[in-house]
């Protein structure tokens, strides 16, 4: 309230009395934002973070950040404030009649709190399992702790060039029915054979110049004609041709979307791990220098799961870590000490 300013105080003080919902709404002050939403503190945190996701959605706001809600003086548990937070953005996000909001933060400053925060997440991935990608709590929260991504070139649709080989019939017979019957059932039999599948995912927004090679290459090797939908929400690729060949691309063009998604979840569980443990190498200058944050993942996981070694790659050369000893050792028996830092224990 202090750092908000006296405007903000004398409005809660105006609007005390008018309480609706559990909470009311006033100006930003000296805060970066336009509204604050003021809540009325109690042991239940689920509801009033479901009923301010609804109000933002009502007044049109685009992003909304939350503080860990009840950890202060209300005093409550840190690991059941964030199992309850989570339920009710999870079960917000699933509402298809979310238009407005795009973003939501959980802005925490207590390094311990990040822990739970993390450990909810995992649960619920771990019970998510069985759900498609389309369904999992993980890609809804990807479009709403990250914001929904836009991509920095106008969405296109495109049709990947193909060159076409031609066949030409010529149909002679004994009379004009005879030859228009047989040009009839021919026709049929190319229709019989022509089939058109549509994937959509917001996946594809995504793809870069490496899939759209892969893409040729199929079009190319097969008989089809790819069409990528881009203008549409979700993008769409259709896929048209011979029923065969179709079945196979769609099969491929799903592995794609499969791998980039499986790709973008690592790098999402790296973020949220590296804010908690911080994995470093001592380098040439005799100063820690820290892993990638995929590796950082790796090696903290491998630890967890009290395994010996782990292999890695330092600065292009390949290292075996010993996980007990914290030591690297590269082919020409060179060794690297490593260092295991949590953050909440200081850099």
């Amino acid at each position: 309230m202090d750092a908000a300013g006296s405007q903000v105080a004398n409005e809660c003080a105006q609007y005390a009395g008018q309480c609706q919902n559990g909470f009311i709404t006033t100006q930003g002050g000296n805060l970066l934002c336009s509204k604050i939403i003021h809540l009325i503190a109690d042991n239940q945190v689920k509801t009033p973070v479901s009923k301010v996701l609804h109000e933002c959605e009502q007044r049109m706001y685009k992003s909304v950040a939350f503080p860990a809600i009840g950890t202060g003086q209300a005093g409550l548990n840190s690991a059941k404030v964030a199992d309850e937070m989570l339920d009710a953005i999870v079960e917000f996000a699933r509402q298809k009649s979310v238009q407005h909001l795009q973003t939501i933060k959980i802005v925490i400053f207590q390094t311990n709190m990040l822990r739970d925060f993390y450990e909810s997440m995992k649960k619920r991935e771990d019970s998510d399992s069985s759900k498609t990608e389309s369904e999992s709590w993980f890609s809804m929260f990807k479009s709403f702790f990250w914001g929904k991504r836009q991509s920095s070139e106008k969405k296109k649709s495109m049709i990947l060039e193909k060159k076409v080989n031609l066949v030409t019939f010529q149909i002679c017979g004994e009379s004009r029915e005879k030859v228009d019957a047989t040009e009839s059932w021919i026709k049929d039999l190319i229709l019989k054979e022509q089939f058109e599948n549509t994937i959509s995912d917001e996946a594809i927004e995504n793809f870069d110049e490496t899939q759209f090679a892969i893409l040729e290459d199929l079009q190319r090797r097969k008989q089809v004609t790819i069409e990528i939908l881009n203008k549409l929400s979700p993008p769409q690729i259709k896929i048209s041709g011979i029923s065969r060949d179709v079945c196979s691309v769609s099969q491929k063009v799903q592995e794609m979307i499969k791998k980039i998604k499986s790709t973008e979840e690592e790098q999402s569980k790296a973020e949220l791990l590296y804010n908690l443990v911080e994995w470093r190498y001592l380098g040439s200058n005799e100063s820690f220098v820290p892993f990638d944050k995929l590796t950082n993942m790796q090696l903290e996981h491998a630890k967890m799961a009290k395994k010996p070694y782990l292999n890695v790659r330092i600065k292009n050369e390949n290292y075996k870590v010993d996980l007990n000893t914290l030591r690297a050792t590269d082919d020409q028996g060179k060794i690297k000490i490593l260092q295991r830092v949590k953050k909440d224990e200081g850099k």
